[in-house]
Order: structure tokens, then C-alpha cells, then sequence
């Protein structure tokens, strides 16, 4: 079993790497594969609405930036964690530029896979991209698997986040949840008991 680590950070080894990296140890401690993919530093273009993905194409039209490589990694990946430094109480244009086209294009490459997300910061807005994160989850049919509390850290270098102490048993916790819930899916793949047959999708607009 494996899971993808994204950072979404424009610091290929900072504070949310550090993040990310406790979690990725954790995981390897408790017989589950890792892999931390950065999506860089350079410019990742939002969805430009062109709609060409769910067309026929089968990923997305922008191909310079790592996304449509990430959704195919996606595909064999059994769990995913996604890491964002908080910009604005918001997660970074980065991370939500790449995750914004990742999960349109590449939709069939989540459903179904445990998920989770760890966001960094100096003080405030935390939760609010927590939240914001957690959104990409619900909409693709993922387990959302929680910790201890909310999975943040705090601090403006990686030896700062090493040193909030809660914040870091916080990621542990999810990365021991994450793959005790990766272990349960797999027993019951074992056991015949698979993910539901998604429906075809019905979309009400409000105004006709």
C-alpha cells in the first residue's frame, strides 16, 4: 500500500515539508509505502474552464506542470495527504491551483481513497484552510480520516514546527489512523466488500 504526499508549498523543505514528513515516517513505521511530491515553485495556472477534460480528453488540457502527472501517480496510490502552508487563511494559490485541477480532471483517480490534509502556519487561519482542504475530500467520495485535533502546525522554520510538540503528535496520530484505515480497506477487499458502484452524477441548476 502507498501514499502520495503532496506539498504545496512553494519551499520544496520547509515547514510544511517537515509536516509531511513526520507523517510520511510514521507511515513507513506502520508497513505503508510513501512518496512526497512537490508541486514547485513556478507557476501552476488555474482551470481555465475549458471543460476539454471531461470531454473526452481524460486529463487536463494544461500539461507543463506536474498535475496530469500526479493524477496518473494518483491512480495506483491507495491514500492520499495534501500539505499547504496557510497564505491568507487560505491554502497557497499553488496548492490550490494544482488540487483545483487535479481533482476535475483526474475525479476517478480519489473516489474512494482515504485522504487527509495538514496545513502550516506562523499564527492564525489554520482552520480555515483546513477546512478549505477538506472540501476536495467530500466532493470526491474519500474517507476523511481525522487525528487528535486539527492537523496543523505552527512556526515560521522547520525547527519551529519540530518544536510544537502538539502539533506534530497531532500528524503522527492521523498518519497512525490513516494507516490503520488503509489496513481495514484492504481486509475488506480481501473479504469481498468493495466500494459502492458510483451513481451517474444528476446536476440541478436554481435557475432555468
Amino acid at each position: 500500500m502507498k501514499v502520495l504526499l503532496l506539498n504545496g508549498s512553494p519551499h520544496e523543505n520547509g515547514c510544511t515539508y517537515t509536516a509531511l514528513n513526520e507523517a510520511a515516517k510514521t507511515l513507513n513505521e506502520n508497513g505503508i509505502d510513501t512518496e512526497i511530491i512537490w508541486v514547485g515553485n513556478k507557476s501552476v495556472s488555474g482551470c481555465i474552464g475549458c471543460g476539454a477534460c471531461a470531454k473526452g480528453l481524460g486529463r487536463c488540457v494544461i500539461d507543463n506542470d506536474g498535475v496530469n502527472a500526479f493524477v496518473e501517480k494518483s491512480r495506483t496510490a491507495d491514500g492520499f495527504i495534501f500539505g499547504s502552508p496557510v497564505h491568507y487563511a487560505a491554502a497557497s494559490g499553488l496548492a490550490t491551483a494544482f488540487m483545483d485541477r487535479a481533482f476535475y480532471s483526474g475525479k476517478s483517480a480519489f473516489m474512494g481513497k482515504p485522504a487527509a490534509n495538514i496545513v502550516s502556519c506562523r499564527r492564525g487561519g489554520a482552520s480555515a484552510a483546513f477546512d478549505q482542504l477538506n472540501k476536495y475530500f467530500t466532493i470526491c467520495s474519500m474517507p476523511v480520516v481525522s487525528s487528535q485535533y486539527w492537523n496543523q502546525v505552527h512556526g515560521s522554520t522547520p525547527e519551529q514546527v519540530l518544536q510544537d510538540e502538539e502539533g506534530i503528535q497531532t500528524v503522527r496520530v492521523l498518519a497512525k489512523n490513516m494507516a490503520w484505515l488503509l489496513k481495514c480497506i484492504e481486509l475488506g477487499k480481501a473479504n469481498g466488500v468493495t466500494f459502492p458502484e458510483p451513481e451517474k452524477p444528476i446536476r440541478t441548476n436554481f435557475i432555468r
